[in-house]
């Protein structure tokens, strides 16, 4: 199996926007309420809040005292 390859020239936040898009668009060829479009969803919002997240790490208040 072959590693996977990212596209260095993208940021992480823009990886992360592009993959809740793409994993949003597949839940809505999905039928309402079925398992398949529930996860999809989810996905979607796990890559939304690792967005948050890594903005809330990388703000200026969180860095250490001098």
């Amino acid at each position: 199996m072959e590693p996977r390859r990212t596209d260095k020239r993208l940021t992480f936040e823009q990886r992360l926007a592009a993959e809740a898009m793409r994993f949003r668009e597949a839940a809505e060829k999905e039928r309402p309420g079925t398992m398949a479009r529930e996860l999809l969803l989810r996905r979607a919002r796990q890559a939304e809040t690792a967005s948050h997240m890594n903005d809330w790490l990388s703000s200026p208040g969180l860095r250490p005292p001098k």
